[in-house]
């Protein structure tokens, strides 16, 4: 019987090493120039749509009286049209926007689900359901009515992650309980509604449907002040949120207080997201595409909270834009949000069955 001869493993060359080396470098590299043309993009595209809101309408004006009124100059017609109507809309456009795609890619990714977004685990529908209850039984209006909003959303967060607490917050068992408390506001929601006065119907309605119809400067002046300073706290954490994706255990081997983080993260998200729907109503599904879209153009590989608020921007103020002006009739933003986010949900339910997933 022969004998089977092992040959030991030869070692990789210094070469060979350097070549692995070079390719790696090489392939971040690439990454990250997808990643900068992409936001580049991204931007340019944010920045023209909003200048092209400022422009169409009834009355079209030029770019030039445009930044003449934007500078402060004073342009015959142009100034209360392009300053005071068109303006302020096409600003909360965009900060809703960030606003809903940040919160929304921090959800997605701490809990390693699309669909643990605040649109679909309830948040949302709390802070709507608290603004129509006081509107048609607390006559309360304005800035009272986001106050009320904004707790609600916080007070609803809470609830719901004590609920899903044992031991640790499971995402399955967030996104399940979050559901099922959206369903029981949606149901409360539906019995206010039928309570409502005519002439308090309508204002009820734009909190829950979304809509940036009347808005002003008291709408922008929050929602900007909550942006600028929950933004930096959520783009400062973007390393502990990626390392919560690899899971608790490995976070929290790397370093990262698992707990303590997460409950930051869900309080900034939350606040975000209850100050923009305090001044838009819950624009639908912006929160929940945003992240996903972004991750599919931008790459899986890297913080999603720039890109998501970018592709968040975008959607919010696109949809306004063909709400206002490509139909006969003009629709509130969330109808059109609504219209282009259902079926992705659909989609997204369907493919995990189909591979086998949990949700």
């Amino acid at each position: 019987m022969t004998a089977v001869r092992t040959v030991p493993a030869v070692p990789p060359t210094a070469p060979d090493r350097a070549s692995s080396a070079d390719l790696v470098a090489a392939l971040r590299a690439r990454r990250l120039r997808r990643r900068r043309v992409v936001l580049t993009v991204l931007a340019v595209l944010v920045v023209a749509v909003f200048v092209t809101s400022l422009m169409v309408g009834r009355t079209f004006y030029p770019p030039g009286d445009v930044l003449r009124v934007v500078l402060g100059e004073d342009v015959q017609g142009a100034t209360f049209t392009v300053g005071r109507l068109r303006l302020p809309r096409a600003v909360l456009a965009v900060l809703v926007g960030l606003c809903f795609g940040i919160g929304g890619v921090t959800f997605q990714t701490m809990l390693r689900n699309p669909l643990a977004s605040p649109d679909i685990i309830g948040i949302s529908t709390g802070a709507s359901a608290a603004a129509a209850f006081a509107i048609v039984f607390l006559s309360l209006t304005g800035a009272q009515v986001s106050v009320f909003a904004i707790a609600a959303g916080l007070g609803v967060a809470l609830v719901i992650y004590l609920l899903s607490f044992r031991r640790g917050v499971l995402g399955t068992r967030l996104i399940l309980i979050g559901i099922g408390v959206a369903a029981m506001l949606e149901s409360v929601t539906s019995y206010i509604l039928t309570k409502a006065p005519r002439w308090e119907l309508q204002e009820a309605m734009r909190w829950l449907t979304g809509s940036l119809n009347g808005s002003g400067w008291r709408d922008v002046v929050p929602v900007l002040v909550a942006l600028a300073v929950l933004g930096p706290l959520l783009l400062a954490q973007s390393r502990n949120l990626s390392q919560l994706q690899l899971g608790d255990d490995t976070a929290s081997a790397l370093g990262v207080r698992v707990e303590r983080t997460r409950l930051l993260l869900i309080v900034a998200a939350v606040v975000l997201i209850a100050f923009a729907t305090a001044a838009a109503g819950p624009v639908a599904f912006v929160a929940f595409l945003s992240g996903p879209i972004a991750a599919r153009i931008v790459g899986a590989r890297g913080s999603m909270l720039v890109p998501a608020a970018l592709v968040g921007a975008l959607l919010v103020q696109v949809a306004d834009l063909v709400g206002q002006y490509a139909f006969g009739a003009r629709y509130p933003v969330g109808v059109i949000t609504g219209a282009l986010g259902a079926p992705y949900l659909v989609y997204l339910i369907v493919r995990t069955n189909r591979t086998g997933g949990s949700l």
